[in-house]
């Protein structure tokens, strides 16, 4: 059972694929400022995100003029793919090859396809960014390593949408933040959330109701594994001190969020039900510190999916 758990949760040590990570992370990036710019606003930048897909990543439909279009990473024959509502089509090649490259062919596929876009064409959320049309530091892709990593965000998502499942208040979808390069779920109380002086209007709009958030990391700088994590905003005092489950739950101070190591989840006997295990465990203990009124927030566990 162990090995069979371990083909469905493949591993994915940082260190492994972090040139591949880096370049892929830039090229999202790239895809998802055009769904950014394009896209109308929803709360909370909903209307960014990209999602999990039988073969990548996808911008889902995206308006243009009175036609839509669409982009998809596609992990398995590794090529982007810009498909116009009228059946017009374009295939970019995923392999080793800069970012520069890489955004002066996507543009270019635009203007072809007569979608043409306007966004600021540099990275936002990491240290260092350099404008795409200039980065031809970022140039690795691994084909395996890319499948894998998709591969594990399959899992994520599939685990994401069972414990969504648990809630009958605001939610959002589960969707893929190309900024942080990350997979996230956010719970709201339905209070709106104290002003947060000092940040940014994106931070602001993105946290302007109470929430309890969890997802998925493949490694950040904050985080240098792959890890499920869950954090509350605002945050209750005594969140950070709470008993939860399973056994390697810590929570990160520096970070202010509880984690779960990949790792120690991959090769359990039930990796589900683990990964479950912490992602309730920690929105309770969030939602009653803040006083939630679960009782009129929560399906009952008896009609849990």
């Amino acid at each position: 059972m162990v090995a069979a758990a371990a083909e469905v949760w493949p591993s994915l040590p940082l260190e492994e694929w972090k040139d591949t990570y880096a370049t892929l992370h830039m090229w999202t990036q790239i895809v998802g400022k055009t769904r950014l710019a394009l896209s109308p606003k929803e709360n909370h930048w909903w209307h960014v995100a990209l999602y999990l897909t039988a073969r990548g990543l996808t911008t889902t439909p995206v308006p243009h003029g009175t036609s839509v279009f669409e982009a998809e990473f596609d992990f398995i024959d590794h090529r982007l793919t810009v498909l116009r509502s009228d059946g017009e089509a374009r295939h970019i090649p995923l392999g080793p090859r800069s970012v520069a490259d890489f955004y002066h062919e996507y543009m270019a596929v635009l203007d072809d396809l007569s979608l043409s876009v306007r966004f600021r064409p540099v990275p936002d959320e990491v240290e260092h960014p350099i404008p795409f049309a200039e980065d031809r530091q970022h140039a690795s892709y691994d084909p395996e390593q890319a499948n894998r990593s998709w591969r594990v965000l399959l899992q994520a998502d599939r685990i994401l949408k069972r414990f969504r499942g648990r809630f009958i208040g605001k939610s959002s979808p589960v969707h893929f933040f190309w900024g942080g390069f990350d997979l996230a779920l956010t719970r709201f109380s339905g209070r709106r959330a104290p002003a947060r002086p000092g940040t940014d209007r994106m931070m602001q709009e993105a946290m302007s109701h109470e929430e309890i958030s969890a997802g998925f990391w493949p490694g950040s700088a904050g985080v240098r594994e792959p890890a499920f994590y869950t954090y509350a905003a605002p945050e209750p005092p005594g969140f950070a001190a709470a008993p939860v489950r399973p056994l390697g739950a810590q929570y990160r101070r520096d970070l202010s969020n509880f984690i779960l190591p990949y790792e120690s989840i991959r090769t359990a006997p039930a990796p589900d039900e683990l990964v479950l295990e912490f992602l309730q465990s920690t929105y309770e203990a969030a939602a009653d510190l803040a006083r939630w009124d679960r009782a009129t927030l929560e399906r009952p566990p008896s009609e849990w999916p």
